[in-house]
């Protein structure tokens, strides 16, 4: 059942996707990139840029609520919270927003799932959702959770969501355009060859496979820059969290999160960058990893300079 609320969370976000872009190449004259005269670098970077730009920042706008269908979360009324946990949520989400000088509370919200995990998403720091799973609640105590909360804030607070937001959309963009420039020069070089036997080059299905195929391998070959920018970002939301609170309080957040470690978050990919902790992975796949070891994490933190 969660799986296929996933499911129709991600095809109802690319479906918008798709549409709305549609529409503002139309609205925007943005010609075709490929003509009698061959490639127009110009309209390519302008196609390239609206998709790998405008995809990002709808998605953005469309995060609060993506995450609350997808991973269930269930809102808690701040005004009035069902229960003594509820309410010290609140208090604490209060308490630190203002600390973090933020003049809009957050949305706050619980989801079901043993993982000890939270994230926090939105568009802006007046549009922010910071959830919490019922695990985290039940398996740290509320020094730990005020310590969570405080670096879910942070991320808030500092504007993360967009940051990740623009580098995500650069990142796109020349992916996309480079994949279609080397995909062009393909088809060039094999219809110069001899235009006879090799039907003029690649043709349009052919053209196309070999574009998705260059997208993949070279987003595989720029995603350690995303993940990088990720790893600085949990770094400054728990130095953001340590100002908060207090250094203790997040090392104690933090080594209440070692015991109980994530493993494969349930969390579809456009969030797991967001969790407080990530997937847990091998040395080799280092340069893919959205979060720092939480033992370095917590050096960074005895070591900083607050």
């Amino acid at each position: 059942m969660a799986f296929l609320r996933r499911a129709g969370v991600f095809i109802a976000v690319n479906l918008a996707v798709v549409v709305t872009i549609s529409m503002l190449v139309n609205l925007l004259g943005i010609k075709p990139y490929l003509g009698a005269n061959g490639l127009n670098v110009g309209s390519l970077l302008a196609f390239c840029a609206l998709w790998g730009m405008a995809g990002s920042f709808i998605s953005l706008q469309l995060s609060r609520w993506m995450a609350k269908r997808a991973m269930g979360v269930v809102l808690i009324d701040p005004e009035r919270p069902g229960g003594e946990a509820e309410r010290l949520l609140v208090d604490m989400v209060r308490g630190l927003s203002s600390r973090a000088g933020m003049s809009t509370l957050p949305e706050i919200g619980v989801y079901e799932s043993p993982e000890v995990n939270a994230f926090a998403t939105g568009p802006s720091k007046d549009r922010a959702l910071v959830a919490v799973s019922s695990g985290l609640l039940a398996g740290m105590d509320d020094r730990a959770v005020e310590g969570v909360l405080g670096h879910e804030i942070s991320h808030v607070a500092n504007g993360d969501m967009v940051t990740m937001t623009l580098v995500q959309g650069v990142v796109n963009t020349f992916v996309m355009f480079f994949a279609r420039v080397i995909a062009f020069a393909i088809d060039n070089a094999l219809s110069s060859r001899d235009d006879e036997d090799r039907g003029g080059g690649l043709g349009y299905f052919g053209h196309m496979m070999v574009v998705m195929l260059l997208e993949t391998g070279l987003m595989l070959l720029a995603s350690p820059l995303i993940y990088w920018v990720s790893r600085k970002r949990e770094y400054r939301a728990d130095a953001g969290s340590a100002r908060l609170t207090s250094r203790e309080t997040m090392i104690h957040a933090l080594e209440s999160l070692q015991a109980h470690q994530v493993g494969s978050t349930l969390a579809p990919a456009s969030l797991s960058a967001m969790m407080i902790q990530g997937e847990s992975r091998s040395l080799w796949a280092k340069l893919y990893s959205s979060h720092p070891p939480l033992e370095r994490r917590i050096a960074a933190l005895r070591e900083a300079a607050l």
